[in-house]
């Protein structure tokens, strides 16, 4: 590939996603849009692009889940979840406020692994309230994996042996999660870049984002954070990576220290 031809593309997924691939990482969209191509019969570049702008459909959507693939496991950066489970969640249990219902959002759920591990924290420590949690994401095999529910030894690795016992069930080729708790998550997709599709996610108390948004530049991440704010209740929270902060990309949430983290809030 050209890098012309990579400048086109990278600039195409860019407006289609607010993903920025930069100049180091051509050889990894290289290989991917070369087996792509080889495997739907391509052997211009310049057809290929055409039909992914005109076309897009399967072709795109197949593209966007080569180029999407994240790695993840269960119960990842502890100490957020630690917050979450012991600190967060008490303040909505101890002044009612969960009585009308908990709405959580795992954006950017990959293959599922942190959307269940919310729901398990929810099972074990919100009983008597009722709670939903939404996970979405662009890449529909990822979602479709996520669906499936089942998992090899490296994801569930950190999952402690008392909630391993209760939520997994060893099946052919890896561990299985409950019934209950498939029952309790929503897997659909969402473009964060879609502006129509964001306005329709509305009503939670908390969303979790982590190590998404390091794939967008700063235009993206304004943009982005502010479908989250409109998103959230008052007073929700949006839980980011570690090496993330919220404060360098926009004013309108506030940094709160919690014993085990700090997270932002949505102000009231």
């Amino acid at each position: 590939m050209r890098k012309a031809d990579f400048d086109r593309l990278r600039e195409f997924i860019y407006r289609q996603t607010g993903i920025l691939f930069e100049p180091q990482k051509q050889y990894y969209v290289e290989r991917r849009v070369e087996q792509h191509m080889a495997s739907r019969g391509y052997s211009s570049f310049n057809e290929y692009f055409s039909a992914l702008r005109f076309g897009r459909g399967e072709l795109w959507q197949e593209l966007l889940n080569s180029l999407t693939v994240n790695e993840t496991y269960f119960f990842r950066e502890y100490d957020q979840l630690k917050c979450f489970a012991e600190e967060v969640l008490p303040l909505w249990v101890g002044n009612g406020a969960g009585r009308a219902g908990i709405k959580i959002w795992s954006a950017g759920c990959s293959t599922g692994e942190e959307a269940y591990t919310l729901a398990i924290i929810m099972e074990e420590m919100a009983q008597g309230y009722p709670w939903e949690i939404h996970a979405t994401d662009i890449n529909t095999e990822v979602l479709a994996r996520a669906q499936e529910g089942v998992y090899n030894d490296y994801a569930v690795r950190q999952v402690p042996d008392v909630y391993f016992t209760r939520y997994f069930t060893r099946v052919n080729g890896g561990y299985a999660v409950s019934p209950l708790l498939k029952r309790r998550v929503k897997f659909y997709q969402v473009n964060l870049m879609d502006d129509a599709r964001m306005r329709q996610m509305k009503g939670f108390h908390a969303i979790f984002c982590r190590n998404v948004l390091i794939y967008f530049d700063d235009a993206s991440r304004r943009r982005v954070a502010l479908h989250f704010y409109q998103a959230l209740e008052p007073n929700g929270y949006i839980f980011l990576g570690h090496s993330e902060s919220m404060s360098r990309i926009t004013t309108v949430f506030k940094p709160v220290r919690f014993k085990n983290a700090i997270i932002y809030q949505k102000a009231g």
